[in-house]
């Protein structure tokens, strides 16, 4: 009983064999089937491998959300340098609270403006790469996947003292509320007032004004390798002493998930512009360096990806089968054309042959329905 039992489960088994194997007595090897099986697996194996780097390749995913952390303070990393001595001009910060920020955290350095020779190399390096990416956007996605970090800005220093240094390096941070502000750098220092805040610059002569700058590297949050900013290697020459550098900034911020970090920072867009200050012309206005930035109420999240590999098994058996079963029905479809076109050509000889020994009259030499290529070969001997 359980044999039987045995015999009609094996039975079932073979019945439902989705993969039936055909006697070797009744497969025919062909050279074209070989031929045609050697360009299949090669194409195989050069997709697959292809697809072995898509898998290992990753991309950058992009989700926006509304920001809900107003409770924070948001951090300005400044590395300003002014061509003007140091004692001569003040930064600080004025938000739209009217709330003025101490400029503690900012150190200025007495510099030259001029850059050394490797300075100046990796100035136009930066200046080269922000020039690719307002071309190519993409770019920051690798530049993020890198995390290339950037050298320090060198300290232009004369050999010959303080007094032949004619410029000022500001840098440093500042903790300033999460609302719009206006941080600027303009001549005097900064000094508290009861209706916002004014600066001491009654006892600097106008000839002595010289706003051209150099932005080494100005960021909003945490400083993260691999995020170039767009004002990082902006120099801007003053073509006069009264003059007025303006950017209007739109910070939003930003979280970075990638293998290599993951950090809470803030990206920002840039719209500049400059004018003269001439009062007899009607150009009113302070002398100066003003950064404007207003902060988005939306959240960029940006996060590494990479293909399962469980898609990949997928696409690799898609690919496996595919070129398979498709070479195989090509292989046979030209297969049956070829034997179409060959009994048409043996069919019209035949009957071409038939027709001229007609002609001659010989009744007895006509071939007989369906041909018989041996006996016509015999006849067409002798």
């Amino acid at each position: 009983m359980r044999r039987l039992t045995k015999r009609k489960a094996l039975t079932l088994v073979k019945e439902l064999d989705a993969f039936p194997k055909v006697p070797e007595s009744y497969v025919e090897s062909t050279a074209s089937g070989g031929t045609v099986s050697l360009i299949a697996f090669s194409f195989m194996a050069v997709l697959a491998f292809l697809e072995f780097f898509v898998y290992r390749n990753t991309w950058m995913k992009y989700e926006y959300e509304v920001d809900k952390d107003f409770s924070s303070k948001l951090r300005i990393n400044v590395d300003i340098t002014v061509a003007m001595r140091c004692q001569y001009i003040g930064a600080d910060v004025l938000d739209l609270a009217e709330t003025m920020v101490a400029s503690d955290g900012l150190r200025y350095e007495p510099v030259n403006f001029e850059l050394p020779p490797e300075q100046r190399l990796w100035h136009m390096t930066l200046l080269h790469i922000q020039e690719r990416l307002r071309v190519e956007h993409s770019l920051q996605d690798v530049i993020f996947k890198m995390a290339i970090k950037e050298p320090p800005p060198a300290s232009s220093h004369s050999e010959d003292g303080a007094g032949s240094l004619t410029a000022c390096r500001i840098h440093g941070h500042l903790y300033v509320n999460k609302v719009a502000g206006n941080f600027h750098i303009t001549v005097g220092k900064s000094i508290p007032h009861p209706r916002g805040h004014a600066h001491l610059a009654a006892l600097v002569s106008h000839d002595s004004y010289n706003f051209s700058h150099r932005i080494d590297h100005l960021s909003f949050g945490e400083a993260i390798p691999g995020l170039i900013n767009p004002l990082d290697g902006t120099e801007k020459v003053s073509p006069d002493s009264n003059h007025m550098f303006q950017y209007f900034i739109t910070i939003v911020p930003t979280k970075l998930n990638t293998y290599r970090l993951s950090a809470e920072t803030h990206q920002y867009s840039v719209t500049e512009r400059e004018r003269a200050i001439n009062h007899a012309a009607g150009s009113h206005g302070v002398s100066g360096i003003f950064m404007k930035y207003d902060i988005s109420s939306l959240m960029v999240k940006v996060t590494e990806q990479h293909m399962p590999f469980w898609q990949f098994l997928v696409r690799l058996c898609g690919i496996i089968g595919g070129i398979f079963s498709t070479t195989g029905m090509i292989h046979g479809m030209v297969g049956f054309m070829f034997d179409v076109i060959c009994c048409k050509f043996q069919m019209g000889a035949y009957s071409r042959l038939n027709a001229s020994l007609s002609a001659q009259g010989d009744d007895q030499t006509r071939l007989p329905a369906g041909g018989n290529s041996q006996w016509l070969k015999n006849k067409s001997e002798t």
